[in-house]
């Protein structure tokens, strides 16, 4: 590896660890260098602007690698929704939740999607990405259990519990909920989410 790609790599990782811990707005171009032990400009000369590195970090993170992902997209992040239409309609919300909760607590704290979420709440392109995440992924799924018509009526009530879940969990770290184990969150929520569902 060349001292540009080793550098590079740096930045993103900062960049990454950076967006994920405080979001976009509350990231800056000099804390990122100073992670990364090196100067701002250098971090400007490789990625342009905070946004540009945003656009790299996300893409990196979401599985494009250390020196790749200048554009980035929704395309980066991978739900890993698995297939649910042999699930039964009893199971569903289990199933949903148990899956969301290994997608977010089985991935490391600079994931793609933990970063896209954490910034989504300050900046409206991290939003319009996590929308289009869910749109093109949650609803086509849900649409294989429940039909078109069912998924199209309830997707976005179910992304919205599923968010506030991993809100409340993952950023905001209340208490209340970072107690629960798995089981017993999956046995409190899932009522909610059947609700939903049906």
């Amino acid at each position: 590896m060349t001292q540009s790609a080793r550098t590079k790599a740096a930045i993103l990782r900062a960049a990454r660890e950076r967006f994920a811990a405080h979001g976009y707005e509350r990231t800056t171009i000099r804390a990122v260098a100073a992670d990364a032990g090196i100067d701002p400009s250098m971090v400007m000369r490789y990625f342009g602007s905070k946004q540009g590195l945003f656009d790299a970090a996300l893409a990196a993170a979401g599985g494009g690698g250390e020196g790749e992902g200048e554009g980035g997209g929704e395309d980066e992040i991978d739900l890993r929704i698995p297939d649910l239409s042999a699930v039964p309609a009893d199971r569903l919300a289990e199933t949903l939740l148990g899956h969301f909760l290994d997608r977010w607590e089985g991935d490391p704290a600079d994931d793609a999607l933990l970063v896209l979420l954490r910034s989504a709440v300050t900046n409206e392109q991290a939003a319009a990405r996590v929308r289009a995440v869910f749109a093109g992924q949650a609803l086509p799924a849900l649409a294989a259990a429940l039909g078109p018509e069912r998924a199209a009526a309830c997707a976005g009530l179910v992304v919205s519990q599923l968010l506030g879940l991993a809100l409340t969990r993952h950023l905001l770290r209340v208490p209340a909920v970072t107690a629960l184990d798995r089981t017993a969150l999956v046995a409190s929520y899932a009522p909610a989410l059947r609700a939903v569902l049906a």
